[in-house]
């Protein structure tokens, strides 16, 4: 008997948007591991490996990255981790471990990139409940049972495996893959969006919108969906559509650097010069080290002048 938690409880307590968490879960990234009654819920183990995968996003360590470290964590976290454990959570930028806190930890790599300890985030999810709220308190203790999306339902196993063919660059085995997820789940809008990834890389660019819109119907805060859509959008021509899109992406996403360079880039065509500064100034505040900065610069400097 376990305490189990509602997708919007997690949203409440982490402040993720429920269509990141669902989202998450498609992918195999973190998720729910109890299902009753056709519900998914969270036991406070899974909300520990969110709250580690959410910070180590933020950090602006690579998705592949996290992905490796966060695995490893759920394996090393007991299977009773409650509110209370005396367990610390910490990660140097290459390693995530969980350690009793009389424990030194001692990073690889010289420097702490992200930690914290169970017991103070146990509070912040206890206080974080308490607040008012419209909906019911979280769904009494039941018996756990795994999830389909972690236990491996078809259409899951499908879509992990078409990941990992496109991973080792087996395009062919990938689409054919993901077809096969959406042919079993037309809902998951995570291989809807890696399909039209796929053909939209073969210049099949009326598939791919179709693929992304389809995505965007059943998940209409996927950011991934609507960037790839509006970049699509203004190879064929249609720019301020495409423009419609990316400030949609960066009212939900804000964090997301590349929607918000994309944009500047292309208000900058159509002569929206203080809209453009904007935006890639945003770009640059999110990844001022990336290759594409200095592009950044130039354009910024260009409108300067």
């Amino acid at each position: 008997m376990i305490e189990l938690y509602s997708i919007r409880d997690v949203s409440r307590i982490l402040a993720v948007q429920e269509s990141r968490l669902r989202y998450w879960t498609q992918t195999g990234f973190v998720g729910p591991t109890v299902r009753k009654g056709g519900r998914f819920y969270y036991t406070f183990t899974d909300l520990v490996a969110i709250k580690a995968a959410k910070d180590l996003l933020e950090t602006g360590m690579p998705l592949q990255r996290v992905r490796k470290n966060v695995d490893a964590l759920k394996h090393a976290l007991p299977s009773d981790t409650h509110p209370a454990s005396k367990l610390r959570v910490c990660c140097d930028g290459e390693t995530i471990v969980a350690l009793a806190d009389d424990v030194a930890f001692q990073p690889i790599g010289g420097q702490v990139v992200m930690a914290f300890t169970v017991p103070s985030f146990g509070e912040h999810v206890l206080q974080t409940l308490q607040m008012p709220r419209a909906q019911a308190a979280i769904p009494a203790a039941i018996e756990d049972s795994p999830t389909e999306a972690n236990g491996g339902s078809t259409a899951y196993r499908h879509f992990v495996e078409a990941c990992a063919a496109e991973d080792r660059g087996d395009a062919q085995t990938a689409e054919h893959l993901f077809r096969l997820a959406v042919d079993l789940e037309p809902h998951m809008a995570a291989a809807l969006t890696n399909l039209g990834n796929l053909v939209y890389r073969q210049g099949e660019l009326p598939e791919a919108r179709g693929f992304y819109e389809r995505a965007l119907e059943h998940d209409p805060a996927q950011p991934e969906a609507r960037y790839n859509l509006a970049n699509l959008l203004e190879d064929l021509g249609e720019t301020e559509l495409a423009i419609s899109e990316l400030r949609r992406v960066c009212s939900a996403a804000p964090e997301f650097a590349d929607a918000h360079y994309n944009l500047g880039i292309m208000l900058a065509q159509v002569g929206g010069t203080a809209q453009a500064k904007r935006y890639l100034e945003r770009y640059l505040e999110l990844d001022g080290a990336s290759d594409w900065a200095g592009h950044a610069r130039t354009f910024l400097d260009q409108m300067a002048a």
